[in-house]
Parts: C-alpha cells; structure tokens; sequence
C-alpha cells in the first residue's frame, strides 16, 4: 500500500513527506528560510512609523488558551512588543532600553507614540530620545496633543534639523498652550514684520521668545532706536539678549559716540553691526567694541539704572498731581452744581 501510494505521489517511500512551498511575495516556490537569506525589501521610515501610529487590535485575545512558551501575555509580553516596535522605528537596543526605562509606570504604547510623532517631526533617535529624558512630562501628553502639537510646528517651519534644535533648546514648545503661541506668532507675523522663513529661523535659534511678553519690545527697539532691520535681528539672535543688556549696551556706545541714532525706520551703515554688539561676551564687548575699561562700564550701568528710577518716580510724582488736580476739578464742579441759586423777591401785600 506505500509503495502503491508513493508510485501515485512520485515520491521514494521511507522519506518523509513534506508539504509544498507557499508562495510568497519574493517568488513562487520559495520558502521562507530562503527568502529570509534573500532579505526582504527594505520600509520607508514613515511606512513603519504609520504602521506604529495604527490602532492595534488586542492580541491576548486572538491567543489560545493554555501554558505556552510561544505565548506573550501580561506585561512581558506588552514591553517585549514595545521593544519590537521601537527597534523597527530605528532605535537601537540600547536606545530602546533607556526609553523604555523613561517613566516605569506609563504604558507601553504612549513611549512608542510619544517617540513616533517625534521621528515624524524630523528628529534623529538619538534627539527624540535626549528630549524624552529632558522633558518627561511629552509622555503624559494625550497622543492628540502631541500629535496636534508636532502639525502645528511643521506648519510654522519647524522640521527636521530645526525642530531638533528648537525642541532641544526649549522644550516648552511642545507643552506651551496653543493660543500663546498663536499671539506670539501673530505678534512676530503682523506687528515685527517677520517674514514666514524668517519667523522659521528665528524659532529654531531662539525659540524661548514664545515664552517672553516682551518679543516685540526687542524688535521694536532694534528697528527704532537702532535702525536694525529684521534679517539682521534673525542672523544676530536678537530674542536671546534679555532686553536690558540690549539697551545698556546700545546706549553706552551711543554716549560714547560710536553708534549714532538713526532717523525713524532707518539705518545707519557706520554702525556696528548688531551681531558684534550682542554675540561678544561683556569684557569682550567693552574692550573690542566699545574700547573702554570694566570700570567704566560698571559705572555706566549703575548711573543708568538710577536714571531709570529716577525717571520712574517722576512719571509717578506727575500721575498724582494729574489725578490730584482732575479730583479738584471735579469737587469744583460740583460744588457749582449744589449751590443753591437765589431765592427772587417776593411781592408786595395787597393793600
């Protein structure tokens, strides 16, 4: 009966029997060991990130019943996955141990969510990886939000080496409220005249001016009492100076004749240049700049703030007078109005 079988199957008996190839997508016939050492296509980045993004299906449920090594279940079985899933985003094994090390207690997928929409956003691992140990708090952000946040920064520019460095510089920009963001923005846009690239810039270099109320202060300044214009301000890195050291520098060349005012909106080219006014550090800047000695610079910064508290009390002084004298004006008025008018003369009697 065997050899009856094997004369119907062409097949020698004693052998075992095995069944045909499947066919698979590098060839009919093939079997899997084979395509395996043929190896398989190789994914776009943002295939498997999109891949990641999906909302899977449980898997625990699909599993049978009963003891089994092949079986994952539990919480091994959630951070084997989570390890799986961060190696086929790019991640290295030691770079997805450190992640996986980031805030015990969260759930799995809101690491491998978190770390996608930042390698969607254009950051390298090793970058995604730096600003979740940073800023742990990204991991508790709501997927949404994260995912709305990282649009909304590719919208104003933000991608790939800029969003690295502005994230990395500041990684508020992240957890910041949108509608202070928009204003500030809008601020940049409509009111300091930025251009759309040159907003971009100007937030990769110095993105903590989304954290500052005095954005337009620097670049009003800049533009009015400097004659600096917007490329300038942006090559300069003008929103990193806080805005006192802007005006004490400023100023003091300016009374020591080596910057002139301009006229309202415009430039002076015999100025220094802004970038050579802010980027030295001070002894740099008193000594190449402005050629004279610390001693004198401290001196002008200590005349100046007493200036300024000077000129303070005096506005303060003038406020009350004017309140003072508004509140007599008003008593006068009054005063008018309640006084009674004189009574006319009443007739004669009848005789």
């Amino acid at each position: 009966m065997i050899f009856e079988e094997a004369k119907i199957s062409g097949r020698k008996p004693g052998l075992a029997t095995h069944p045909d190839p499947v066919p698979t997508p590098w060839g009919r016939g093939r079997s899997s060991a084979a395509a395996a050492r043929c190896g398989a296509p190789p994914r776009a980045m943002a295939g498997r990130l999109l891949r990641v993004l999906r909302v899977a299906e449980p898997r625990t449920a699909l599993l049978p019943p009963g003891p089994s090594s092949r079986h994952r279940c539990g919480k091994a079985g959630a951070e084997e996955d989570e390890a799986t899933e961060l190696l086929a985003m790019g991640f290295s094994q030691a770079q997805a141990r450190r992640l996986r090390l980031l805030q015990p207690g969260l759930e799995p997928p809101r690491r491998v969510e978190a770390a996608a929409q930042l390698l969607l956003l254009g950051l390298s691992a090793e970058a995604a990886l730096g600003l979740l140990e940073r800023s742990p708090r990204l991991l508790r952000m709501a997927t949404a939000q994260l995912k709305e946040r990282a649009g909304y920064l590719r919208r104003l520019g933000l991608e790939g080496g800029r969003a690295g460095s502005a994230a990395g510089r500041c990684p508020e920009v992240f957890t910041l409220p949108r509608r202070r963001m928009e204003a500030v923005v809008r601020l940049l846009r409509e009111r300091c005249l930025f251009t759309a690239e040159q907003l971009a810039e100007l937030l990769r270099s110095c993105p903590e001016v989304l954290l500052e109320d005095s954005a337009c202060l620097h670049a009003q300044y800049a533009y009015f009492r400097m004659g600096v214009r917007q490329k300038e301000m942006v090559k300069a890195r003008l929103f990193r100076t806080p805005f006192a050291e802007l005006r004490n520098r400023h100023i003091f060349l300016e009374r020591r004749g080596l910057y002139r005012t301009p006229h309202k909106g415009q430039s002076q080219s015999g100025n220094p240049a802004l970038r050579d006014v802010l980027r030295p550090t001070e002894s740099d800047f008193v000594a190449g700049i402005a050629r004279a000695s610390p001693e004198e610079y401290e001196v002008f910064k200590r005349l100046l703030a007493r200036e300024e508290v000077e000129m303070e009390d005096e506005e303060e002084d003038e406020e009350e007078e004017e309140g003072s004298a508004a509140l007599h004006a008003e008593g006068d008025r009054d005063s008018h109005s309640t006084e009674p008018s004189q009574a006319a003369p009443c007739p004669p009697p009848p005789q």
